[in-house]
């Protein structure tokens, strides 16, 4: 056993299952596949021509009188694959479709098994502002950012899911597909998304090996229970990969698409600082939605992100808005504008660096966590701090140095032991407090430290009363219960918290 494979032994997920036909006859193997996972036929073929551009492949997956159709993807050394996500229990069949008589008519079947623990299928918007698994299970998103991990080697890649692991900060992580050329990032990537002669890029022939690895660590992040948040384009490029022509941008986008889609732990982030691109248009991203929507057969969660000028996360392919920003009064008004969650994915990070965007204390990246929360919306980490050897987390990964991420682990447990539905923030609260009206409330007193506070219950219900202490991470149960206007002794110090539960009868 290697050690990556060690490191993920045990570790959530069921890996795909794989009918694989030679180009002569049906595929008749019934394979069972859990609701939620893949299923992925591979073909064998000629590979004459360009098949990237030459061969057109698709499935049309059936149960009963539903057809789902999947666009198919060339793999290199002659293979074909086509993956499938199920939705639905039962027995599927499927038949592929191709302008090449050696792909075309394929057919098959296979039978989808309930989902086990702990797959519980892809992440979707519930209850207009929050997030839920596909099963029912309440998903609230604690992310950080890894802008280049994947692009570091197999050793600094098995420290980062090491660390991931360790943790139990995170559940959700924002990647760049494209390699980076950023501070604290200046090197050449170990494989190429397309195939490069002299420094250029054949953008008429994907490099497989590039998306073999990609989705390695795809995989590798859905058995650690973690969200992959794929970032699709950024402008911080030296390869060329920010300025390549429309029809390989949509290219790109439904190869992509076709590779990746069936993961169900995949997120779309169509760029990161759109608005600094200088070869793109506000109309190129309006159209790399379109495409992610008309090619994407799961829909799966669509975001943008911006640097000072935000896109309008009200357009109908958005899904939630992804913001740079770190005023949380704004929350309720982009609430309010959009009528989807909102994810405070950068605002700022913690570390030591000279840019003003990375020097925050751990105590700060925490404080902004709660800010968001009892907002009524989610936050974003990353960590900055130098290294002689320039492996900073918010790029390359690898280890986790800053204080910050335990205290978001234990705020993100606070979370999830709360209403399934998530917290609302409360309008016109003294201080920020996030609720599910009449039954819990979780107050922040940010920077204030009062040694005593009336809270306002409903009157006719009862509360227990836990004062928090988000740096310490501890829980102190208050003495009797609490409604109507409750005065509460304070310990006088600041970034504190007070959390209010209806005892039940």
């Amino acid at each position: 056993m290697t050690r990556r494979e060690a490191l993920l032994a045990g570790a959530a997920g069921v890996a795909p299952q794989v009918a694989r036909a030679q180009a002569g006859g049906p595929i008749t193997a019934p394979f069972q596949i859990q609701k939620w996972d893949f299923f992925e036929v591979a073909l064998r073929s000629g590979a004459d021509g360009n098949p990237f551009l030459d061969v057109s492949l698709s499935a049309g997956f059936r149960r009963e009188h539903r057809i789902v159709q999947v666009n198919g993807f060339y793999d290199g050394d002659g293979t074909w694959r086509v993956r499938f996500s199920p939705d639905a229990e039962g027995e599927w069949t499927f038949t592929t479709i191709s302008n090449r008589a050696d792909l075309n008519a394929k057919s098959g079947r296979f039978v989808c098994i309930p989902a086990a623990p702990p797959n519980h299928g892809y992440v979707a918007v519930n209850n207009a502002s929050h997030f839920a698994y596909a099963d029912g299970t309440p998903y609230f998103p604690f992310g950080t950012t890894c802008y280049a991990w994947t692009h570091q080697g197999d050793a600094l890649e098995e420290q980062t899911l090491e660390s991931l692991k360790q943790s139990g900060s995170f559940n959700k992580i924002r990647m760049c597909v494209f390699p980076k050329w950023y501070s604290f990032n200046h090197g050449e990537p170990r494989l190429y998304p397309f195939e490069r002669r002299d420094t250029r890029n054949d953008y008429t022939r994907f490099n497989p090996a590039f998306f073999q690895h990609l989705e390695k660590c795809v995989g590798q992040l859905r058995d650690l229970g973690i969200e992959a948040d794929l970032i699709l384009f950024h402008p911080y490029d030296n390869w060329g990969f920010s300025k390549m022509p429309a029809e390989v941008d949509e290219r790109y986008l439904r190869y992509v698409v076709a590779r990746l889609g069936a993961y169900r732990n995949v997120w779309w982030s169509v760029a990161n600082e759109w608005d600094l691109f200088k070869d793109k248009k506000l109309a190129d991203f309006d159209r790399f939605f379109r495409v992610l929507r008309q090619s994407d057969p799961y829909q799966r969660l669509r975001s943008i992100h911006h640097s000072k000028i935000m896109y309008d996360h009200a357009k109908p392919w958005v899904t939630h808005a992804s913001i740079q920003d770190d005023d949380f009064s704004k929350t309720q008004t982009w609430l309010d504008a959009f009528r989807k969650p909102v994810i405070f994915d950068e605002c700022k990070y913690e570390g030591n660096i000279s840019q003003r965007w990375g020097n925050l204390s751990g105590h700060e990246m925490t404080r902004r966590f709660w800010l968001a929360v009892t907002a009524g919306a989610y936050g974003g980490h990353g960590e900055t701090y130098l290294d002689p050897h320039e492996v900073l987390w918010w790029s390359k990964g690898g280890t986790l140095h800053g204080e910050s991420a335990p205290r978001i682990a234990f705020l993100r447990r606070l979370v999830e032991q709360g209403p399934a539905e998530g917290l609302n923030a409360v309008e016109n609260a003294y201080y920020p407090c996030a609720a599910k009206t009449g039954e819990y409330y979780l107050h922040y007193f940010d920077y204030h430290q009062p040694a005593e506070h009336e809270f306002t219950l409903p009157d006719g219900n009862r509360f227990q009363a836990d004062i928090i202490d988000p740096w310490k991470m501890t829980i102190t149960p208050v003495a009797g219960l609490h409604s109507g206007k409750a005065k509460l002794a304070l310990p006088g110090l600041p970034f504190l918290a007070v959390r209010f539960r209806k005892v039940l009868a």
